[in-house]
């Protein structure tokens, strides 16, 4: 279905919903607001709930975070999270997306789960069973964790070191897409009921992978699933993560505080994907995180920001900051100025905050908590619905990313606003598209607007090992 952006020549934006299977995500305190359900994170129901009220509003996908560990840096204690609920407590996000599924027809679900912790065999059949059970409408945000409290639960006194758990990973992948796509023909599954043959025995092979971190005999456990590989994406910012991303991501999710900040790393990695992977640049869609408070006048959408401040938690904000960036800002005064400190890593943190707020005029630990505590590490925008559109195209056109993680300040509230007041103004712009492009289809089939994009694109990396009907095994060969 052709829409109204590639008419008049605009990127049509591809729209998730950021959430957490928490309370407050991105937001922490606000579940303290009379008016916000993220409390009913642990019901099936809240989840079913959102999936249908999104999908009706055409919402591509429903792109679900997940940590393995606690904030415990801010005070050395875990307890200023456990106290807030920041990020905690947060549950198993694959758990619910079948019941997601059942309820709707298109809308897809992008899911965290890291590459560190848990064996690729394993993983790669939950996956696959997934994908069956939702008609091929997952998504995997491809992570490598970052936080010790997780290394520490899994056996281990640290995280692994940056660079080698990329490595761990990129050989992960490898795995993943002999199991996805080299271990079964397309065509395997035969189920001829007169001579009793399930699945033809010559159509499926082992892999017989032994790498360095991993040794996978195979054949995968799960038949070949709609997508095989799920719709793949990442968020790498890091010299080894945007390699990572150029080869493997078919979409990236960036958080930065103004379209300045993240301009040059997307560049990069759609360079490198081009001149590395072989890869078409605009095959990998930028996705930045965003959170808006809309009202129908300036007014309203203030009222509503000065309303959420109220129950925004500064110790939960704390916390987050310290489990992203490592570092304890209890460690520093009240009043003290964090961009004199003697930390080169504070003052840059901070000093890059302190860029694209200009508003403040000193940055405490309270003004960092404060510029956290609604909206996380991404920008607020506070407006009426033109205000945020306008704020959507300029990221559009400065930094070159292709649609949104809408997060929210209250749920379901924000994302009814954003219903209510933001797409109307979207689609009235040629912005964003009336309907899925294939009602019923993939994951992948929506998110490129092209029917029977099953299966990932022929330059990517994926395809290199898939086993396609009607070849044999001796002319499908694939990379070891």
């Amino acid at each position: 279905m052709a829409d109204k952006a590639s008419a008049k020549g605009k990127k049509s934006l591809i729209l998730n919903a950021f959430v957490m299977m928490c309370s407050g995500h991105q937001s922490p305190g606000l579940w303290r607001h009379p008016d916000d359900k993220s409390w009913r994170f642990d019901e099936t129901e809240h989840w079913v709930e959102l999936a249908k009220l999104l999908e009706s509003a055409k919402f591509h996908g429903i792109f679900i975070a997940d940590v393995l560990g606690g904030y415990d840096v801010y005070t050395k204690s875990l307890d200023p999270a456990i106290v807030s609920g920041a990020q905690w407590p947060v549950t198993e996000p694959l758990a619910v997306v079948p019941a997601m599924a059942a309820a709707t027809k298109s809308i897809g679900f992008g899911v965290t789960i890291s590459t560190t912790y848990e064996q690729p065999y394993h993983l790669a059949r939950r996956i696959s069973t997934i994908d069956h059970l939702t008609k091929g409408r997952l998504g995997w945000n491809i992570v490598t964790s970052y936080l010790d409290s997780a290394a520490k639960n899994m056996g281990r006194n640290e995280q692994l070191d940056h660079d080698e758990r990329y490595a761990q990973a990129e050989e992960y992948m490898k795995v993943m897409y002999k199991l996805f796509e080299a271990s079964w023909r397309d065509d395997a599954v035969i189920l001829d009921r007169e001579r009793g043959v399930y699945t033809n025995p010559d159509l499926v092979r082992q892999i017989n992978h032994e790498g360095k971190y991993y040794t996978v005999p195979g054949p995968h456990i799960v038949h070949p699933s709609p997508q095989r590989t799920p719709l793949l994406l990442q968020a790498g910012a890091s010299k080894s993560g945007k390699l990572f991303a150029a080869q493997h991501a078919e979409a990236i999710f960036t958080s930065a505080h103004a379209p300045e900040a993240c301009k040059k790393n997307i560049a990069e990695i759609r360079q490198t994907a081009k001149d590395v992977f072989g890869r078409d640049p605009r095959s990998i869609k930028v996705l930045a995180l965003v959170t808006p408070i809309l009202g129908k006048t300036e007014e309203e959408a203030l009222a509503k920001y000065n309303d959420y401040k109220k129950y925004a938690s500064l110790d939960g904000a704390l916390s987050l900051f310290g489990g992203w960036t490592g570092m304890d800002l209890s460690a520093y005064g009240d009043d003290e100025e964090l961009r004199e400190v003697e930390s080169n890593a504070v003052r840059s943190t901070v000093q890059a905050y302190a860029r694209f707020s200009p508003a403040n005029a000193k940055w405490t630990k309270h003004t960092v908590a404060e510029h956290v505590s609604l909206g996380g590490n991404g920008p607020l925008f506070v407006g009426t619905p033109g205000q945020v559109a306008d704020s959507l195209e300029t990221w559009v056109q400065e930094a070159d990313v292709d649609g949104f993680n809408l997060a929210y300040a209250l749920f379901p509230q924000t994302f009814q606003d954003i219903i209510d007041l933001l797409l109307p103004e979207l689609r009235r712009r040629g912005l964003f598209w009336e309907d899925y492009s294939v009602p019923g289809g993939t994951y992948r089939e929506n998110f490129y607007t092209e029917a029977g994009q099953k299966h990932a694109k022929q330059e990517h990396v994926a395809s290199k090992y898939h086993w396609k009907a009607g070849r044999t095994a001796a002319q499908s060969t694939f990379p070891e």
